[in-house]
């Protein structure tokens, strides 16, 4: 994989335009040290730097590593060398005139805001997570380019599950079956899987987040898979949960019982719906049918530049969906020690609805 790669061609200037736009009053602008939001708000893809963001003027220092591929492709600030922090975040500060700067307060750790704030002494430094609402909003809402680039891993990753039904069958491991999704997606043009991927076989299924073990498949087992690809910074998560040489009614009425809370949550959506509403959509169906207690996590999240986003669609979830919102929709239901069904979808909610992302079938599959 590259050192670096990049997102949009040239940065993003509008982002920097609206996350000024967004400073609350009284505050000059943020330091942006989190590689996804570095990423997000220049289009540049680092291990190391700084943004800084200002009502005034950005300057995005990166170090010797990356600072030649850095002026050649980011034009939506001033570029500059990183050389001495302690030195030049102070200069930076002076020259824009900056005497409050909000820092990523859910995303740097005490000793990097410690830091922070002993090189800009005369600074006041905001820290009430301010700046990640404002930062998440906007990252919640996608631009063309990403909406393109969540769609192509999604077809990379739908590739992938067709190949793997052919690729199961009884004595074929979790962990054999993982490295062949993860292999396939990356062959055929994945620049990364989008996180470790799940394959719970049997028992192992009622565990929703599953590490991929050495057990063995066997005729009667409900197999959930967990996966997804990245391509040019943004990620695609789909699940699919498929029964293995036979399945007894009850394995089917539990399939048949996520099927419908996720079509009754995908229905549901559209802008303005309460993110707690589109959670409630799917768990009402599933508590209708006597299995409420088996499904203990959220309806869904944002998927973009991370696997895990706002919105959220839970219990606790706030705020609302918003016209732009890429979003999963994942119900299940897991018996423990039996087996568990976990069926998702990604949606892009639009004007009238949403249109769902994901186009692999999800009719109760034996192979």
């Amino acid at each position: 994989m590259p050192a670096f790669s990049f997102l949009w061609e040239n940065g993003d200037r509008m982002n920097l335009e609206l996350l000024a736009e967004a400073f609350p009053a009284g505050l000059d602008g943020a330091l942006i040290d989190s590689a996804v939001n570095r990423r997000y708000f220049t289009g540049f893809s680092s291990s190391a730097g700084l943004l800084v963001a200002t009502k005034k003027g950005s300057v995005f220092l990166t170090d010797s590593r990356y600072i030649e591929a850095a002026r050649d492709r980011v034009d939506c600030c001033e570029v500059t060398e990183l050389k001495n922090l302690e030195e030049q975040l102070p200069e930076i500060a002076r020259r824009f005139g900056c005497r409050r700067l909000a820092l990523e307060s859910e995303r740097l750790s005490c000793a990097q805001a410690r830091r922070f704030a002993k090189y800009l002494g005369g600074v006041e430094i905001v820290d009430d997570g301010s700046l990640d609402k404002s930062i998440d909003g906007l990252r919640a809402v996608k631009s063309e380019e990403e909406i393109a680039l969540v769609k192509a891993a999604q077809r990379i990753a739908e590739k992938a599950f067709d190949h793997i039904l052919g690729f199961i069958k009884e004595g074929v491991t979790e962990r054999e079956t993982a490295l062949e999704l993860d292999f396939f997606m990356l062959k055929n043009g994945a620049d990364a899987v989008s996180f470790q991927t799940i394959v719970a076989g049997g028992p192992n299924s009622s565990v929703p987040h599953w590490v991929a073990s050495d057990r063995a498949f066997e005729r009667g087992d409900f197999i959930t898979m967990d996966f997804g690809a990245e391509t040019g910074g943004c990620r695609s998560d789909m699940t699919r949960t498929v029964a293995l040489g036979c399945a007894d009614g009850r394995q089917a009425k539990v399939y048949q019982t996520v099927l419908e809370a996720q079509t009754a949550c995908l229905n549901a959506l559209a802008p303005g719906l309460a993110c707690k509403d589109a959670d409630k959509a799917a768990r009402d169906v599933i508590a209708a049918a006597g299995y409420g207690a088996f499904f203990g996590h959220g309806t869904g999240h944002g998927v973009g530049l991370e696997i895990h986003e706002e919105p959220t669609l839970s219990p606790r979830g706030e705020g609302a969906l918003a016209q732009g919102s890429v979003v999963t929709v994942e119900p299940g239901i897991y018996i423990p020690g039996v087996f568990g069904v976990r069926i998702e979808d990604m949606a892009l909610i639009t004007a009238g609805g949403c249109e769902n992302l994901t186009r692999s079938a999800k009719d109760f599959l034996v192979i």
